[in-house]
């Protein structure tokens, strides 16, 4: 059953303290489990977050969600994801889509490269799959630009199974209430407090929970994913590599074929710059380059 909006009302959160004192090499007490989950159900319900992806349990339109969610935020996913369902509402039309189609239809959400990654994703579900989705993880993981949580996350989501994943809400919400005074926290620590606090009963709806929950506390309390070993700030994006990469690829989406000078002129970098980033593009399979012309590979 899928998660249902409930009339707001206080949280028991504000009386919850961490609990730093579950050491990770042993089992979590079963009720500590049993206090957190009651925690997080209760946030949940105060606060659950309406989106799109969460009344759906299709498997494609769940991995595009995740994909898009991966590395952007949830207000610039929410416009761009009901937009391209509308544009490529199943695998085999993204399959059959012309890079150039897919790109422009990318624009905005950034790392291009994802928009790349789904569509081979795509070609791959229907020329290996049958069109169809695998459940497993582990089969789900080896589709590009899909890794391990990804792939948890699409199974637990999509095909309602046990699989426990840590992203950065899950890690935010392990690392403050059962890691509480430690630093450099690796995943595989937090690896055995998240299978111990998955609910088995309904992984979906304990997913959304859990992760609503994770997103909040970052907003409420100095974030404690900075106490992970796998944290990390990311760039500014104002005059960045990436920043000039998408707006190459705009451009060749806009006007299907450029050359150097031009492109250097559009993204606002100088030549030499240019000639190297674009060469990272065709070497990625962004586009190609013949006779001093770059377009997008179709």
């Amino acid at each position: 059953m899928l998660p249902r909006r409930c009339p707001a009302r206080a949280s028991i959160l504000g009386t919850m303290t961490p609990d730093s004192r579950t050491p990770p090499s042993q089992e979590v007490p079963p009720q500590t489990v049993a206090d957190f989950r009651a925690a997080v159900r209760e946030h949940h319900r105060a606060h659950f977050r309406d989106m799109p992806w969460r009344e759906t349990d299709d498997p494609y339109a769940i991995l595009v969600s995740e994909v898009m969610l991966q590395q952007t935020q949830v207000s610039r996913v929410l416009p761009k994801y009901e937009a391209w369902l509308c544009e490529f509402p199943d695998f085999a039309v993204l399959a059959a889509a012309p890079l150039s189609a897919v790109l422009e239809a990318w624009s905005g959400l950034g790392y291009n490269r994802r928009a790349v990654n789904i569509k081979r994703a795509a070609e791959i579900v229907v020329t290996e799959h049958g069109g169809v989705l695998p459940r497993d993880p582990v089969v789900l993981a080896t589709l590009p630009g899909i890794g391990d949580a990804t792939a948890r996350a699409v199974a637990t989501y999509a095909y309602g199974e046990f699989v426990p994943f840590i992203e950065t809400n899950v890690r935010a919400a392990v690392l403050h209430h059962f890691f509480a005074d430690a630093d450099g926290v690796r995943d595989r620590d937090l690896a055995p407090v998240v299978e111990a606090i998955w609910d088995r009963a309904d992984p979906r709806a304990w997913g959304y929970a859990l992760m609503d929950y994770g997103s909040w506390l970052k907003r409420s309390v100095p974030n404690p994913s900075r106490r992970s070993a796998h944290h990390t700030r990311q760039s500014h994006f104002e005059g960045s590599d990436r920043q000039a990469r998408g707006a190459f690829l705009r451009a060749l989406v806009r006007q299907g074929a450029a050359d150097t000078e031009a492109l250097a002129d559009e993204a606002g970098v100088d030549v030499d710059r240019a000639e190297r980033l674009l060469g990272g593009l065709e070497r990625e399979g962004f586009v190609a380059r013949e006779q001093g012309v770059y377009r997008i590979v179709d």
